[in-house]
C-alpha cells in the first residue's frame, strides 16, 4: 500500500540522518520565529529606552523630543560560517505603525544587524533612528568596534542628507544611507509593512515596503549589493531601533517573523580532518545500524496494519515537513481546544476537501482558521501535503500565512491566519458587502504582487494553478491575501515556460487547456485576468441558467472593448464612483492577461508596473483574440 512505501522509504532516510547527527558535532542554526502580536515581552526580548509593550504592540517611542527605543532578538543570528565562509539567507517580515500626533514626523525606526553588545546611543540623536549619534559615528574606531547594517524608514529629511523627502535607506555603519528609495508616509496614524530579504548567492539585500499616496497603499522597493561578511562579524544581534529628536512620532512595531537558512554551525574546536575521521569511522557502523533497524522495521510492517501503518506515515510525514523552516507542529488537543472541540459553532467554511473552523491559540495569542481535511481523500492528502510543504515556505504581504499543521485522530489539519472578512467572492457575488472602488484596485495590485512574488521573486518559480476569487482572502483592512496553495507546483526559473499537469476551475481555465493540457505560468497569468474582470465588472466568469445562453465574462469585455465602449463593463452597483483611468487600467490588463494566444499575455511583472502606473498600458487588437 503507498502508505507503506513512503514509511520504508522516509525511515531509511531518518536512519540515515539520526546515525550521522549522533557522529558528527555540528549543529542547526537557522533561526526562525513568528509574533503576530506582542504582550509582555519582558521575557522574550531584550529591550532598553522607552519601549513599552500597550495593547498587542511593542511601543518604541513615546510622545516627546528626544526619544529612543531598541528591541532585540534575545538568540544571536549566525550570519556566516567561518571555516566555509558561506553566508545564510534570510528574510523578515514586518509592520509598524506611526502615530504623528503633533502632525509633525520626525525621526524614523529601523530594522538592523549589529555587532553584538551594540552600544546605546549617547547622546540621544534623534537623526541616528536609534542606531547611533552624530558623535558616536565621527569616531572612526567606534565605527571599526561595532559595524552594523540597516534599513531605515526615515521620516525626516536631515540637512546632510541627499535626499528632501522620507525615505527608505540601507545603512552600512553610516546614518547616511548607501542606497535610498523615496517612502510615502500619511500624516495620520497609519501602518505600515515591509519585507527584507538578504540572497547570499548574488549578496543582494532587497526591501519591499508600503506607503500611502492619497490614503491609497502603495508599494515601494529598494535593493543594494552588499557583502555582509565583509561588514558584520559571524554571529550579529538583529532587531528595531527608532528615535525622535526636536520632532517626534509614536513608532510602533505590531507584528514580526524571520527565517534563516543556515543549516550547520561552525565546527567549533575542530577540524575537516577530525571531521573525516569521524564520518569514515561512523560509515561502516552506520551502515550495519540502518541495516539492522531497517530490516526489523519491514518485518514489523509486514506483520501490522490499520493504525500502525497510519502512525508510521505520520512520523514520516513529521520528517519531511520538520524541514519547512516557517510552520510548527500542533497537538491535536490544542486544535481541539482552540475549537471547544471543533464545535458546529465555531464552523466558518465547507469545502471540497473538508471543513474549516475558526479558533484561538494562546501560544500565537491569534484567532486561527483550522481546516480540517479528511484522510480518506486521496486528492486531499496531496493537498495536505503541498500546502505544507510549499506554502510553508513563502512569505509574502499578500499571502495568506500557514502557521502550522498537524496530522492525528485520522485527520490532517491545516492551521492558517484568520481573515476576519472572508474571500473576495462572498462580497463580489453573495451579497455580503460592496467593496468601494479604492479598495478593490487595492485588492488588484495586492494579488498581482503576490504572484510576482511566486512566479519570479522566489527562490523557485511556483505556479499556483488554483486563481479564482474564493482564494483571494481579505484581512480585517480588505487587503488581499492569496490563499489555497493545495494544488501549486514548484519549478525552476531558468525553465521558463516548462509546463506541469494542468488543475484548476472551469471559469478561470485558460483556452489552451484543452490543446495543451498543461499549466503554466501563462496559465496563473490568464487565471488573475479573469479575477481583476470580475473585480472591475462585479460579474462571475460565466453567467446564466443553461448552457446554451451562457455569458462568459472575458468575451463580453472584449466585445465591448471593440466597439469603444469599455467603461460600460464597469459594475453597475459602484454607480460610477471609480477613478476612470484606473477601472480603465484594471479592465485593460484583465484583458491582456486573458488573450488566448499565451505568448501575448504579460508577465506578472508587466502586469503590476501597467497597474502601478509605472509604464503605459498596452495597446490590444480590437477583437476577441483567436489563436
Amino acid at each position: 500500500m503507498a502508505v507503506s512505501c513512503y514509511c520504508k522509504k522516509s525511515y531509511v532516510r531518518v536512519c540515515l540522518t539520526l546515525t550521522l547527527l549522533l557522529l558528527v558535532t555540528p549543529h542547526a542554526a537557522s533561526l526562525e520565529f513568528n509574533y503576530q502580536k506582542f504582550g509582555d515581552t519582558r521575557n522574550v526580548f531584550n529591550t532598553s529606552g522607552d519601549v513599552k509593550p500597550r495593547q498587542g504592540v511593542l511601543k518604541l517611542t513615546k510622545n516627546e523630543t528626544s526619544s529612543y527605543g531598541r528591541v532585540i532578538f534575545p538568540k544571536l543570528l549566525h550570519l556566516w560560517d567561518i571555516n566555509s565562509g558561506k553566508v545564510t539567507d534570510f528574510t523578515t517580515h514586518f509592520s509598524f505603525s506611526i502615530s504623528a500626533l503633533n502632525k509633525t514626523h520626525a525621526d524614523g525606526i529601523a530594522f538592523f544587524l549589529a555587532h553584538p553588545g551594540f552600544p546605546s546611543v549617547s547622546p540621544r540623536d534623534g537623526a541616528g533612528i536609534g542606531l547611533a549619534s552624530r558623535d558616536q559615528l565621527r569616531n572612526q574606531s567606534y565605527k571599526l568596534d561595532h559595524p552594523f547594517v540597516a534599513v531605515e524608514f526615515d521620516t525626516y529629511a536631515n540637512p546632510w542628507e541627499l535626499q528632501s523627502y522620507p525615505h527608505v535607506g540601507i545603512d552600512i555603519n553610516s546614518i547616511v544611507s548607501s542606497a535610498t528609495a523615496e517612502w510615502f508616509t500619511s500624516a495620520s496614524e497609519s501602518g505600515y509593512e515591509a519585507d527584507i530579504s538578504f540572497d547570499s548567492s548574488s549578496n543582494k539585500l532587497s526591501v519591499t515596503f508600503t506607503g500611502y499616496k492619497a490614503d491609497v497603499v502603495v508599494q515601494g522597493n529598494l535593493s543594494y549589493v552588499v557583502n555582509l561578511k565583509d561588514v558584520l562579524p559571524d554571529w550579529v544581534e538583529f532587531g528595531f531601533s527608532a528615535a525622535t529628536g526636536d520632532y517626534y512620532d509614536v513608532y510602533a512595531l505590531s507584528s514580526w517573523s524571520f527565517s534563516s537558512s543556515f543549516h550547520m554551525e561552525a565546527n567549533k574546536g575542530g577540524t575537516k580532518r577530525g571531521l573525516v575521521i569521524r564520518l569514515s569511522l561512523g560509515i561502516g557502523a552506520g551502515i550495519l545500524i540502518v541495516i539492522l533497524v531497517v530490516t526489523f522495521l519491514v518485518r514489523w510492517m509486514l506483520r501490522t496494519t490499520g493504525m500502525e501503518d497510519a502512525s508510521l506515515f505520520d512520523h514520516a510525514m513529521d520528517n519531511d515537513f520538520e524541514k519547512v523552516s516557517l510552520p510548527k507542529k500542533f497537538s491535536f488537543e490544542e486544535l481541539a481546544r482552540a475549537t471547544n472541540n471543533f464545535a458546529r459553532e465555531n464552523k466558518i467554511g465547507q469545502g471540497g476537501f473538508g471543513a474549516v473552523y475558526r479558533g484561538f491559540i494562546k501560544e500565537l495569542n491569534n484567532d486561527v482558521a483550522i481546516k480540517k481535511v479528511s484522510r480518506e481523500s486521496t486528492q486531499g492528502m496531496k493537498e495536505y501535503i503541498s500546502e505544507v510543504k510549499i506554502f510553508g515556505q513563502l512569505r509574502h504581504k499578500n499571502l495568506v500565512q500557514l502557521f502550522g499543521w498537524c496530522h492525528e485522530h485520522e485527520d490532517l489539519l491545516l492551521i492558517y491566519e484568520f481573515m476576519e472578512n472572508g474571500s473576495l467572492d462572498s462580497y463580489l457575488f453573495k451579497g455580503k458587502g460592496l467593496l468601494t472602488w479604492k479598495v478593490r484596485y487595492n485588492i488588484a495590485r495586492g494579488l498581482a504582487s503576490a504572484l510576482l512574488y511566486l512566479h519570479e521573486e522566489w527562490e523557485e518559480c511556483v505556479l499556483h494553478r488554483d486563481i479564482k476569487s474564493s482564494n483571494v482572502m481579505l484581512d480585517s483592512n480588505y487587503n488581499a491575501k492569496l490563499g489555497d496553495f493545495g494544488l501549486a507546483r514548484l519549478m525552476d526559473h531558468e525553465i521558463g515556460s516548462k509546463t506541469t499537469v494542468l488543475a484548476g476551475t472551469i471559469g478561470y481555465l485558460p483556452p489552451e487547456a484543452i490543446t495543451r493540457g498543461k499549466a503554466s505560468r501563462e496559465s496563473d497569468v490568464f487565471s488573475f485576468g479573469v479575477v481583476a474582470l470580475e473585480i472591475a465588472c462585479g460579474r462571475k466568469t460565466v453567467e446564466g441558467n443553461r448552457v446554451e445562453d451562457n455569458i462568459y465574462l472575458v468575451d463580453w469585455v472584449w466585445k465591448l472593448y471593440g466597439m469603444g465602449e469599455l467603461l460600460k463593463a464597469s459594475d453597475p452597483s459602484l454607480y460610477r464612483h471609480y477613478d476612470e483611468k484606473e477601472m480603465e487600467t484594471l479592465l485593460i490588463v484583465g484583458l491582456w492577461c486573458t488573450h488566448t494566444d499565451y505568448l501575448q499575455r504579460p508577465t506578472m511583472r508587466q502586469a503590476v508596473q501597467v497597474l502601478s502606473f509605472e509604464v503605459p498600458m498596452p495597446t490590444l487588437t480590437q477583437r476577441v483574440p483567436i489563436l
